[in-house]
């Protein structure tokens, strides 16, 4: 551990005593020992920070102790059903209420960033910021043409802080990785990764307009949410100017009620905004904290969301899409042996788990949940259960899915806040199969046929040559494979067998090609049906059945290669 690394240990250390947070220092394994000394202490003799209430004691620390803990705090103040009311009330304030930086310091890192005074890029600019988070400060202004926006300002500094409290959670979490008994499983290295990566995402102020046009982009047409606009000609690395939008902080319960909001439809149309994030554009705003999410007043009946704040976006792979969908359904459809399947599939848990029990285990904390709204279900002790059925398995966690996680519970907290009564399961499921039935079929096929012919075109005139290349160098005994004698004429046969294989699968796709080729030049062809042209499929369909032929006569030659 680097000498500043140390020092930082012990401010934080410090900064909790600071604010009367002793009892979480002296409640660790190494100092539990020396508790005692607490009693003696002269701090316990004059109660000045430490009277405060405990959440405001813990959220002064948090902000003290900068970026990274300021957004800890706002995950954990989504979690009413994991800590007191009264700490997460308080932690809500971190959301957009973080001590602001002088507006001295942001005029001049703005015009630094443009290269002249304030004045002249904008046609006003309100001193006044509107919010200050952990990363950047948000200042209205006006540009010319009456054009109302928003100035984001990243914090001086910052990168500086970040990067020194990152490099001691990687030590941290290479020692609890080393030492803990569960850090294998947890992966603790990997979700510190993870960590540094969104952090430094969200310095980025092109990044984050990038994240805000693509998800603008995927969201065009859709009357449940809205993302505002960004001016790329004013904006920069540390300089982010998006269009300034209007609504009703979605916190803001008793206002909402005043414009007679559906709260019914407001909760389900979320649950359909992150469904469809996840799943049919596999990028998701995973920030989702009740400071970064307006709701529209002008259809109270039928009411949309506003988005603000895309410094931290969530992707997913295919092979997790995936993943995570079978699972949901199978979840949704009580189907816990294929939700054990899945797991050990996709190697979250060891190969060698019993499916039985893994199921059994599965369905005793998943069963209890079913068919109750959310105000009924407990989800802190469900995800304790959860945990502890984790541990039993030796699953582990998937750092690549940990935004989707954190997502996930803020979706969950917003709900039950919203409509207690939301059925969660009901909500969801429809949305999971639509995609599915898009995944599966004819359809999937056609979308994968489609998307993969300008790459089968491309090699497709290579296959005979290399085809020709690799009989050639078997016939004259250059490939590298040790045979035994008697095999060779086994292999030989194997060789004709594959040439044909290979000149079946050649005119398959030579077919399918001509059938794309036709298809691509519809409104010249005079036989159209249903604006599809009938050779289209015809070639197609001749083509899949010389593909399938070739699919069926493959032969496992690995039993004639030592």
């Amino acid at each position: 551990m680097k000498l500043y690394q140390f020092f930082r240990l012990f401010y934080i250390n410090w900064t909790l005593l600071r604010h009367g947070l002793d009892e979480i220092i002296l409640a660790t394994h190494l100092f539990r020992p020396i508790r005692f000394l607490a009693y003696i202490l002269p701090g316990r003799w004059r109660k000045t920070v430490s009277s405060a209430p405990r959440g405001v004691r813990i959220r002064r620390a948090l902000e003290d102790l900068g970026p990274i803990f300021v957004k800890l705090g706002q995950i954990l103040s989504t979690r009413y059903d994991l800590l007191p009311s009264d700490i997460t009330d308080e932690l809500s304030l971190l959301q957009d209420r973080v001590a602001p930086f002088p507006y001295d310091q942001a005029k001049k890192i703005i015009e630094t960033a443009y290269g002249q005074p304030i004045s002249k890029v904008f046609a006003s600019f309100d001193s006044q910021h509107l919010a200050s988070a952990s990363i950047a400060q948000v200042y209205g202004a006006v540009l010319q043409g009456d054009i109302k926006v928003v100035v984001k300002v990243v914090r001086p500094g910052i990168k500086r802080i970040i990067q020194s409290d990152i490099e001691l959670l990687h030590i941290l979490a290479g020692l609890a990785e080393k030492y803990w008994s569960e850090g294998p499983r947890l992966h603790p290295r990997g979700v510190v990764a993870e960590l540094e990566k969104v952090l430094y995402d969200e310095l980025d102020m092109i990044r984050e307009g990038a994240s805000a046009s693509q998800l603008k982009r995927n969201f065009t047409g859709s009357t449940n949410l809205y993302v505002p606009t960004i001016y790329w000609d004013y904006t920069r690395s540390n300089v982010l100017v998006i269009e300034r939008v209007y609504g009703i902080p979605i916190g803001d319960i008793k206002k909402l009620q005043r414009y007679e909001i559906n709260f019914q439809r407001l909760a389900e149309t979320g649950v359909e905004i992150f469904f469809t994030q996840v799943f049919q554009h596999s990028f998701f705003h995973a920030d989702m904290h009740p400071g970064n999410i307006l709701v529209s007043t002008e259809n109270p009946e039928n009411p949309s969301y506003i988005a603000i704040d895309f410094g931290i976006m969530g992707t997913l792979g295919t092979e997790d899409q995936h993943y995570l969908a079978e699972n949901f359904l199978a979840f949704f459809n009580h189907d816990y042996r294929r939700v054990a399947e899945l797991h050990v599939d996709a190697g979250w848990v060891a190969s060698n788990t019993r499916v039985d029990e893994f199921e059994s285990a599965i369905r005793s904390v998943c069963e209890p949940i079913f068919d109750r709204p959310l105000k009924d279900i407990s989800f802190g002790q469900f995800l304790v259960r959860l945990f502890q059925t984790a541990r039993r398995f030796h699953m582990e966690v998937q750092p690549q899915l940990v935004l989707l996680q954190k997502t996930l519970l803020s979706i969950e907290s917003l709900g039950r806040s919203l409509y207690p009564d939301l059925d969660l399961w009901k909500t969801g499921k429809p949305i999971l199969e639509r995609w599915m039935n898009q995944q599966t079929g004819p359809y999937a096929a056609y979308s994968a046929l489609k998307t993969n012919m300008p790459r089968w075109a491309n090699t497709l005139p290579e296959i005979p040559l290399l085809t020709y290349e690799v009989i050639k160098q078997a016939s004259k005994g250059h490939l590298r494979i040790r045979l035994a004698p008697e095999d060779l004429s086994a292999l030989n046969q194997e060789i004709r067998r594959a040439s044909l294989r290979v000149t079946t699968a050649v005119v398959g796709a030579a077919l399918l090609l001509g059938s794309a080729v036709i298809y691509s030049v519809n409104n010249a062809l005079p036989i159209v049906w249903e604006k599809i042209p009938l050779l289209s499929w015809l070639f197609a369909g001749i083509g899949l059945v010389f593909i399938t032929i070739a699919w069926r006569s493959k032969r496992n030659i690995k039993q004639n290669i030592d």
